[in-house]
């Protein structure tokens, strides 16, 4: 045990490690599996190739952000503020956030990379059983889910043990200005990481769904064959988009999240006046602790992720296996927590007892399981929600589009709720310390939860080159099965995130507050009340932004669909092959180019408002983005994973007042052309929202020291009184036992 405490600090990247190593392991695995005949390797290589090329013309453009972002942190870390108001900075901060982009990027392009080899394979397997085709596509995303949670538990303990030595001299006190300059240049490996990701998840969702709604439209809608068909001119790169978006777009996405997550509680953990075996850094060490042990637990949960015969739910094994890595990381929580805090801590005035530091990281996990249930049960096939989309898609487009509208802003009321008494009962046990425990305990098992997401679009693909191929009827029908639940598990990942992400943007916002010296927001000042509602329109004109960005690359891909159809004799007798390059241009370039402004806004807003008008303005805009941001997200997410789940239902036929209507019905295209519109709301802007409001939090907390207005306040006496009275008590048995005496 005095092992283990002597080198818990070192612990940390090894738990990272093995999530890598676990990750090299099962790329492996999957690299040996057949890959199918030669058509299939044909079919693959134009995909693989499509989405190496956009990533390195997205590299390109973000290598020039990286550099100008870098110099400017470097300068900013230069400045030592006033007596009064230290900043705690240093110019080694551009080298963290440097690292934090290069490690985003290369989350992102692991889990491409294995995307674009399990896809074909998956599609092989799916020759021989479910079973197999499962394992293949499910190990797939294994990679990805580990890839990214070993990188970001190695990349931030590794920095921080470095950092560490750097900046705190033996014996200094983890709440001084040593460790608050470690933790304020540390806080650059997570804007890095979001920064990235931001315009990874903007660029890719453009990319996929131009060109979905492009071989939508003309192929399905206009020219009657199906999506995936080798005449489809797009239907290349609506393969590729699968990959860049729903894949490297998404690794750079959990990355983000994973990261910033820890940091706010890092960075609230080092407030806490902590008497523990670890010089009082227990409290800043604690969430990349669970973050690993979440890591051990998720490889564990993978190994239960198994089915044996075609009729088996594939979606009971995904949840066998989330469940048990969620449970395990529960009851490995309790020890962790009681062998590293001390019986009490205080933080900001309060005291509060370690016991109420586990409650919270329950309510976190308790939280993160009914979101995914809730947003299961409105995306889901066979639901309500899906049905009563599918039962209106009888009358036309427009009652489907109505439908799926009313879908998306129901599901906002119970995710909500339950994120409202997460926020309460988690500040009730550990204030907010106790906010941000709980969005780590959350995000402890992303491996599994990524894993879980990433398989989705694997199976998709595999569909795609079944369908490309000319693959036996059952191959198609097993990557179908596959591709029903993923959709699911793609918005459950996504309802997941944003949850997670209203906790952490919580927890960052009291870190900011804390850091600019700000006690209170007064909503009743005109300045700080116009700051709350500029907030709440931003997530409304980010996804303006993204959405009529995906409208206007996809009439550019219908156009060149619709010209090839018509200048290219002998397409649709198989006699010639489409030009599929230039689909993968049309939507390469259209996403490089409108990825720029909604990333921008996400950066600039917080400078200008934070130099212009001060930190409590700029707290008012925080407010309402997180608000405003979580909600949006909700409805567009969930919106569009229904309308998607209800087009799939005809596949299979769907009863319709008495009438079973299948695929080409009239009902059907309109089910079409609700899905076209669910497109960029589940796959661009809706996912956006929650990097879009962790970014905009974590810029403020890194001008925060350069716009406070006073040294940081400690809470004042009547919070403590009020804390007090909402906090739960710690009653012994021998005072109950003198009062019944």
């Amino acid at each position: 045990m005095e092992f283990l405490q002597n080198n818990l600090i070192y612990m940390i990247p090894g738990f990272g490690l093995i999530g890598i190593l676990f990750m090299a392991v099962q790329s492996a695995w999957v690299s040996k599996q057949d890959a199918g005949d030669k058509n299939m390797l044909e079919l693959s290589g134009y995909i693989a190739d499509g989405a190496m090329a956009f990533l390195k013309a997205e590299w390109k453009v973000l290598s020039y952000f990286v550099i100008i972002a870098g110099a400017l942190l470097a300068w900013s870390g230069t400045m030592e503020g006033s007596p009064e108001n230290p900043i705690h900075s240093s110019p080694v901060i551009a080298v963290a956030f440097l690292l934090g982009a290069v490690f985003s990027a290369l989350a992102g392009y692991i889990g491409m990379r294995i995307a674009t080899k399990a896809n074909v394979r998956t599609t092989e397997a799916a020759r021989s059983s479910l079973a197999k085709a499962l394992k293949v596509s499910f190990t797939g995303g294994t990679v990805m889910g580990f890839g990214v949670a070993g990188l970001a538990i190695f990349g931030l303990g590794g920095l921080f043990i470095v950092l560490y030595y750097a900046f705190v001299n033996p014996g200094a006190a983890a709440t001084g200005p040593e460790m608050k300059k470690t933790i304020e240049v540390l806080a650059g490996f997570s804007l890095g990481a979001e920064s990235i990701a931001l315009f990874a998840r903007v660029g890719g969702g453009i990319y996929t769904k131009a060109a979905d709604v492009g071989a939508d439209l003309v192929g399905k809608v206009e020219a009657g064959i199906p999506e995936d068909d080798v005449r489809n001119p797009a239907t290349i790169a609506d393969n590729v988009g699968d990959n860049v978006g729903d894949v490297a777009g998404m690794g750079a996405d959990l990355f983000g999240s994973y990261v910033a997550t820890i940091l706010a509680t890092m960075v609230l953990g080092q407030e806490i006046q902590s008497d523990d075996k670890f010089g009082g850094m227990a409290p800043i060490l604690l969430p990349m602790f669970i973050a690993g042990l979440g890591l051990i637990f998720s490889i564990v949960g993978s190994w239960f992720v198994k089915i044996s015969k075609d009729s088996d739910s594939v979606q009971k094994a995904l949840n066998l296996g989330n469940w048990l890595s969620i449970i395990l990381t529960a009851v490995a929580a309790y020890f962790a927590v009681h062998w590293l805090l001390p019986e009490s801590m205080e933080i900001r005035g309060f005291r509060f007892p370690a016991e109420n530091v586990y409650h919270s990281i329950l309510v976190g996990l308790v939280v993160g399981t009914l979101m995914s249930l809730i947003t299961e049960y409105y995306t889901a096939m066979g639901k309500r929600p899906v049905n009563s989309i599918i039962q209106q898609s009888s009358t036309g487009h427009a009652t489907n589009i109505i439908g799926g509208l009313s879908v998306g802003m129901e599901s906002t009321v119970l995710p909500i709720l339950i994120l409202a008494a997460g926020i309460y009962g988690s500040y009730y046990f550990a204030g907010f310390y106790g906010v941000a425990i709980a969005a780590a305990g959350m995000m402890a098992t992303t491996a599994m939860q990524l894993a879980i997401d990433a398989f989705g679009p694997i199976a998709d693909n595999a569909g795609g080159i079944a369908e490309m191929s000319g693959c036996p009827k059952e191959v198609r029908e097993r990557t179908d099965n596959l591709d029903a639940v993923g959709n699911t598990t793609a918005a459950t990942g996504k309802g997941f995130a944003i949850a997670s992400a209203a906790l952490t943007s919580l927890a960052l916002f009291a870190a900011f507050a804390g850091i600019s010296g700000i006690e209170t927001i007064d909503i009743y000042k005109a300045d700080v009340l116009a700051g709350l509602f500029v907030g709440g329109m931003i997530p409304f004109i980010f996804s303006a932004l993204c959405i009529s960005a995906v409208g206007r690359a996809a009439m550019s891909m219908v156009q060149e669909v619709r010209r090839q159809f018509r200048d290219i004799p002998g397409i649709m007798e198989y006699k010639a092959k489409p030009e599929y390059e230039k689909c993968v241009a049309i939507s390469t370039q259209a996403s490089i180019r409108e990825m720029m402004l909604p990333g921008a806004i996400a950066l600039i807003v917080p400078l200008i408002v934070g130099f212009i008008f001060g930190p409590e303005v700029l707290g008012g805009l925080l407010a309402g983005v997180t608000v405003s941001g979580v909600l949006m997200g909700i409805f567009q997410s969930n919106a569009g994973g229904a309308w998607d789940n209800a087009k799939k239902s005809f596949e299979k036929g769907v009863m319709i007042q008495g009438k079973m209507e299948y695929k080409g019905s009239d009902a059907h295209k309109a089910s079409v052309t609700g899905d076209t519109v669910g497109d960029p709301f589940k796959d661009t802007s809706g996912p956006s929202m929650n990097i879009l409001i962790k970014l905009m939090s974590i810029v403020s907390l890194i001008i925060a020291p350069h716009i406070a207005v006073g040294p940081v306040s400690q809470t004042s006496a009547k919070d403590v009184e009020k804390h007090k009275i909402l906090a739960p008590k710690t009653v012994k048995i021998s005072d109950v036992q003198s009062k019944i005496k």
